[in-house]
């Protein structure tokens, strides 16, 4: 009979971290009315109304941060993916707190100042916690403790190599102990077993191409008897992938390997985003706008602005505005010419608005009909679109999300005339990089980059 392998337990596993960190949240929460109430009314002694309100708001918080995955394993998640749950439980945990208080209509009797304070003192604190927590974790990992062992199996391929390299592991708590080249057979397997008895090793990660996968029942079979996580991480090679995660739908998990960021909690966040900044912005650019318009007039014969139907989120067209800089003309409905350097259809105020990327303002409008997004992956001609699809790898993947008047390709040079084929797939590249890495923060990122050195570009013409 094989006999079963044990590991040596780590910290986390030998102690229950959560409990206490649950313990400490609430005592957090009740410390923060406490030290809220000090700070409005000058007197630790709150009355009963506050203490009630403060026992039902810690288990309110607590419930919301239990319910975000707050004190689930922090190892190998990102130190800013932990601080976005716990904002994401607290915000909620208020939400829900000020919701029961107005349906109860007994808002009026709590001070508002007192609740903002604990609210912002609660959150203040659990930050500056965990901030420790991460601190004192990087310094046991720096110096080898607090480490998970792991038995990589591997044909040598991208993700095998990149995790062999270790860049990135320690921090993330977990130390490659040997790696395995993968081979197919009962011999290997037993192979398999004699190194997790020599390295003790807690999980096995096995980087397979999914030519191989069907081989993991049989490793899955073997390891049985041993008491290790085993974790798969297919090696897709150059398949080019979008948001790729894993998903439960129907009941069953899925790999996904092409799916939009833009669903569920983040289109709400980004819908925000865009309602707040681009009303605010409209607001500011209607002086300047009118302006424009009159010296559009002025300038040559023909309407103030350009319209023209560009690809939106899904393939869905969409008439998008600018600003007209080139005197009128027409092209045929397949043709769309972009515009050059020393372009002669250009106006000269028209080359002014180009260079300053303000014959881009009217898109503010699409914005606020929800057919664009401050940020985004500029919407390209239709023709362009026929054109390209199929001469760069992932083309219309561009369009899983809502086209932006500014980008990550543009503040990072590639804007203006796409004349060759490279141009045009660094520009897709670097929004597909976007489209998979999209946060609240990257968009603010691309929008401050473009104030200070996006208007002024030199390939705009």
């Amino acid at each position: 009979m094989t006999q079963a392998i044990h590991h040596q337990p780590t910290f986390a596993e030998r102690y229950p971290i959560p409990l206490v960190a649950t313990i400490i949240d609430l005592g957090i929460v009740i410390f923060a009315c406490y030290l809220a109430y000090f700070i409005r009314f000058g007197d630790w002694g709150m009355p009963g109304r506050y203490n009630t309100a403060t026992l039902f708001m810690g288990v309110v918080v607590m419930i919301s941060l239990v319910m975000s995955g707050v004190y689930g394993s922090w190892r190998g998640r990102s130190f800013v993916r932990q601080i976005g749950s716990v904002y994401f439980g607290w915000f909620v945990g208020a939400g829900a707190v000020l919701a029961t208080a107005f349906f109860l209509k007994v808002s009026g009797v709590y001070s508002r100042v007192w609740f903002a304070t604990a609210l912002c003192l609660g959150i203040g604190f659990t930050t500056l916690l965990r901030v420790f927590v991460m601190l004192l974790l990087r310094a046991a990992r720096s110096k080898g403790r607090n480490l998970k062992g792991v038995l990589l199996v591997g044909e040598g391929g991208r993700v095998a190599s990149s995790l062999n390299s270790g860049l990135d592991l320690g921090e993330s708590g977990f130390k490659i102990l040997k790696s395995l080249p993968f081979q197919s057979g009962e011999v290997w397997i037993n192979e398999l077993k004699q190194a997790l008895a020599q390295t003790g090793a807690h999980e096995v990660w096995l980087c397979l191409s999914l030519k191989d996968a069907e081989s993991l029942e049989k490793i899955l079979y073997g390891l049985r008897h041993h008491m290790v996580e085993v974790r798969f991480f297919p090696d897709l090679g150059d398949i080019p992938l979008l948001n790729h995660k894993v998903s439960r739908i129907a009941g069953r998990y899925s790999l996904d390997l092409s799916c939009s960021p833009m669903d569920g909690p983040a289109r709400i966040v980004k819908r925000i985003e865009d309602i707040m900044l681009g009303s605010i912005i409209s607001l500011l650019i209607i002086p300047v706008c009118i302006l424009i318009a009159i010296a559009i007039k002025l300038d040559s014969p023909g309407p103030i602005l350009f319209k023209q139907y560009r690809m939106g989120i899904n393939g869905k067209r969409f008439k998008v505005y600018k600003f007209r800089s080139m005197v009128v003309h027409e092209e045929s409905a397949d043709k769309v010419t972009q515009a050059s350097r020393g372009d002669s259809r250009i106006t000269r105020l028209g080359a002014f608005l180009r260079k300053t990327s303000l014959d881009e303002l009217p898109q503010f409008l699409n914005v606020l009909q929800g057919r664009m997004s401050i940020v985004g992956p500029r919407p390209h001609a239709l023709a362009h679109n026929e054109y390209y699809k199929d001469l760069v790898e992932s083309y219309m993947q561009r369009h899983m999300v809502k086209p932006g008047i500014t980008g990550w390709a543009q503040v990072n040079g590639y804007r203006g005339e796409t004349d060759t084929l490279d141009k045009m797939k660094d520009r897709v590249e670097h929004d597909l990089w976007y489209i998979d890495n999209w946060s609240l923060f990257l968009d603010l990122k691309i929008i401050i980059l473009t104030v200070f050195k996006g208007f002024l570009g030199k390939n705009a013409y």
